[in-house]
């Protein structure tokens, strides 16, 4: 009789091509554009330029991917905790 794995992983997020979906939709936009600019402005440079950005922009988003607390820059809790009233008007 055949035997099944049971899959454990059913909270991690998709990925493709090692980004997820968002940061993979960022990287198809910017190369979209970037097939754009290469028809429309043909150049050698244009094309090397074009393919060193998208390759620095995928490495890119593959360690901030893999690091995501890069991005948090937001404090979590206050520096101070009080009762005190934030407010001058009086509800009661």
């Amino acid at each position: 009789m055949k035997s099944y794995e049971v899959y454990r992983n059913i909270r991690k997020r998709a990925m493709i091509m090692g980004l997820p979906i968002a940061l993979f939709a960022l990287m198809m936009t910017s190369v979209i554009g970037s097939l754009l600019l290469i028809i429309f402005s043909f150049s050698w440079a244009v094309i090397l330029a074009v393919m060193a950005f998208n390759g620095a922009l995928y490495v890119a988003l593959v360690h901030m991917a893999n690091n995501p607390g890069l991005l948090h820059l937001k404090k979590v809790f206050p520096s101070t905790i009080s009762n005190k009233k934030t407010s001058l008007l009086d509800y009661e």
